[in-house]
């Protein structure tokens, strides 16, 4: 009788409560979204926004991702989708390599104030991107990147840069200096201690790194607009093209299924790696 009375507190009860109203906040939109894309169009109009359809049809996800238009092209979102791949594997790959050094020599780096030196250079991870985009079209168009791949990469990896050394110095910073000390006295110099020693060390934080660039890149819509140039808009823009430039009647199927499969990769890469960010977070991300 205790543990049930135990089980039935009201704390817990109330946590429970908490939970499952949370939880459905959060997949109710994603519920009407799956539902709606399964449905056609004469069953939409019907208003019935939560029913599940009478006749599933994938007619809408097959038509948002291979002849959807985007303006005056008529392609679908796979343009984007490879795009966005183009964007997404070398700016991941060099913020978090970048990062990763970077944040390896400031955690050794610990004279006096280096704190607030160290502060002062993050500094720029809060201050809002859009004030350099001006600045950075104009510096692009005169060296020749604006409106193209490269260039677009390059943003990403630069705005990357302040928050990838930020939490590898975090990380690195609670290692025990004794270790790097005595790898030295073997004979270890710093690339050999970085990639011998640091980055197996670093697993889970390098995780977390992934899944935050991953989801910032290919999440962003400003850059890919500004930067990228018409030939390549990543997923985000094109999504925008479908939604925005539907002539005669809008197709709510085919603008949900667009939209999830926009959606697809940044969810898989939680899914899939959910675990290890959380370990990672725990393991020193928010440590220093």
């Amino acid at each position: 009788m205790r543990r049930n009375a135990k089980w039935l507190s009201a704390a817990r009860i109330g946590l429970y409560a908490f939970l499952v109203i949370s939880a459905a906040f959060f997949l109710l939109p994603l519920y009407v979204m799956l539902v709606t894309s399964l449905k056609g169009m004469p069953e939409i109009r019907e208003g019935n926004m939560l029913s599940l359809p009478h006749a599933p049809t994938v007619a809408a996800w097959v038509k948002a991702w291979s002849s959807a238009c985007t303006g005056l092209s008529c392609n679908g979102i796979q343009v984007g989708f490879l795009n966005s791949l183009k964007i997404l594997f070398p700016s991941v790959t060099m913020s978090i390599a970048v990062g990763a050094v970077t944040g390896y020599a400031l955690s050794l780096w610990r004279p006096r104030g280096a704190a607030w030196l160290f502060g002062i250079l993050m500094a720029v991870a809060f201050v809002p991107y859009q004030v350099f985009l001006f600045p950075l079209v104009r510096m692009f168009s005169y060296v020749g990147l604006n409106s193209s791949l490269p260039g677009i990469i390059v943003v990403h990896t630069i705005f990357g840069l302040p928050t990838m050394t930020l939490i590898f110095r975090n990380y690195f910073a609670g290692i025990p200096l004794e270790l790097i000390k005595a790898a030295r006295v073997d004979g270890a110099g710093f690339w050999r201690i970085f990639g011998a020693i640091m980055l197996p060390m670093a697993v889970p934080i390098i995780v977390v790194a992934i899944i935050l660039q991953v989801t910032g890149i290919w999440n962003d819509f400003i850059f890919g607009l500004v930067f990228a140039g018409r030939e390549n808009f990543p997923m985000t823009v094109q999504l925008n093209n479908i939604v925005n430039s539907t002539q005669g009647e809008r197709e709510y199927n085919v603008d949900m299924a667009a939209t999830i499969l926009t959606a697809l990769v940044p969810l898989g890469v939680y899914f899939i790696s959910g675990r290890w960010f959380v370990r990672g977070i725990a393991a020193g991300a928010v440590k220093g």
